[in-house]
């Protein structure tokens, strides 16, 4: 059975992170073998929540894991707290990458045109070295920028795209900033989430930028920003990628199982935080 090492936190409620990226490789036939990075009661939207940091225990999974001569067939990142958590995912990616590991690196750094708080200039520095080792990333727009261009300008440089009326202009735009991180990071695959033209609110696009094509996958868009939707659409690529299946058809299967869990949140009025309703829909996942 194919592996991946899921290096992410553990939150009890909000539906993020780990308790994402578990059931969701786990539909897809591969193995999740997760590395904490902290332990929370909730994710951090909550207005308060018990914090567990687990980076001084990374290195104790490194050693007990090279003594049991693990070889992951993926590596798959998402939010990351501080430098020294990059240190050691870095270390990590030395220690048991390996020709064909497929890495994956979801940058959370941002959105909406605003890095997040806890991301300095320097977090967001080694952010770019982690990049720097991945084979696929799945940013935002947000984040995207800030890879390319830093976080001095980001909020002017995220409205003035936002910003262009004309949908081809836009297309064109956003494409040649996932063109530019694929160029400049030597990566094999970029996903932009999240894309989104102020002409056409009503639908919301993956475009996924590949050696040989560009693609822009399209989704109904619905009301709200639910906790751990990047986390499962991550997930998703993630398996696809170590089980060898085409990104694009892995980016429709993904907005195929996020579409309906999205809505059924929104209709049963969920609070954001809590997250979307993906458990019906993990049967979507096990298709080939």
């Amino acid at each position: 059975m194919k592996k991946i090492a899921v290096i992410q936190d553990m939150s009890g409620l909000g539906k993020c992170s780990l308790t994402a990226a578990i059931p969701v490789i786990s539909a897809m036939g591969v193995q999740a073998c997760p590395l904490p990075t902290a332990i929370l009661s909730n994710q951090t939207g909550y207005d308060s929540y018990f914090y567990d940091d687990y980076t001084g225990h990374m290195d104790e999974f490194i050693k007990e894991w090279k003594k049991q001569n693990f070889v992951p067939d993926g590596i798959y990142t998402g939010f990351i707290a501080s430098e020294h958590q990059v240190d050691n995912i870095l270390r990590f990616i030395q220690e048991f990458a390996v020709e064909g590991t497929q890495i994956l690196v979801d940058p959370v750094m941002g959105d909406n045109g605003s890095v997040y708080k806890t991301y300095s200039h320097s977090l967001c520095e080694k952010m770019k070295a982690l990049v720097h080792r991945a084979d696929v990333i799945t940013p935002n727009l947000t984040e995207a920028l800030v890879l390319l261009n830093g976080a001095k300008n980001i909020e002017k440089e995220y409205e003035a795209i936002r910003g262009i009326e004309d949908a081809q202009e836009f297309e064109e735009k956003v494409k040649n900033l996932g063109c530019r991180l694929k160029e400049v990071y030597e990566l094999e695959l970029v996903v932009i989430t999240g894309v989104e033209n102020a002409k056409k609110k009503s639908m919301i696009a993956n475009l996924v930028i590949s050696k040989d094509d560009d693609t822009l996958v399209p989704s109904k868009k619905y009301t709200g920003s639910y906790s751990g939707t990047g986390d499962l659409f991550a997930s998703v690529l993630s398996a696809g990628m170590v089980l060898g299946r085409h990104p694009v058809e892995t980016v429709k299967k993904a907005v195929r199982f996020l579409e309906p869990a999205i809505r059924d949140a929104v209709e049963e009025g969920t609070d954001p935080n809590d997250g979307v309703c993906f458990e019906t829909y993990l049967h979507y996942l096990w298709e080939v």
